[in-house]
């Protein structure tokens, strides 16, 4: 998938829009994938992306959060933690497999399926020049900036 143009895609999401991929053409696009929203990774992760997000914005660089939760549970969760970026809701999983984020995961003792914590980037033109799976939250959001910065 890196070097190759991703097809459009649009999914609901807060603030009552739309996102719709093809219409950021021209700005470089941040796409992470979460579990859940509100549970500690996910809200520390949120957070590192929202105290960076000025620099984002500085670099033309547009970030979206997806999971699969309701848009009224994103915006609970955007309004709480004072994101300054939208939050996509991907229900049905079709943004989620265009991405193949969805992965069988132990969760106590069980497997489940669920998304894989994952960071796109998407250049000017809708081009990915970067993944990053499996993701760590310490810092990821700061390497995520940097990368960005050397587009």
């Amino acid at each position: 998938m890196i070097d190759s143009k991703i097809p459009d895609f649009s999914l609901p999401a807060t603030g009552g829009q739309t996102f719709s991929l093809a219409a950021q053409t021209g700005k470089a696009v941040v796409i992470y994938f979460y579990p859940k929203d509100s549970t500690p990774g996910c809200t520390t992760e949120g957070q590192q992306f929202r105290d960076l997000y000025a620099e984002f914005a500085a670099v033309n660089t547009v970030i979206l959060g997806i999971s699969r939760d309701s848009v009224k549970s994103h915006e609970n969760f955007k309004t709480k933690q004072n994101f300054s970026f939208e939050l996509g809701s991907d229900a049905d999983e079709a943004v989620c497999n265009l991405f193949a984020v969805m992965k069988m995961k132990n969760m106590y003792g069980k497997q489940v399926r669920g998304v894989e914590r994952s960071t796109f980037v998407i250049d000017r033109s809708g081009v990915l020049r970067r993944e990053w799976r499996g993701v760590k939250v310490p810092g990821h959001a700061q390497e995520v900036l940097d990368f960005v910065k050397a587009l």
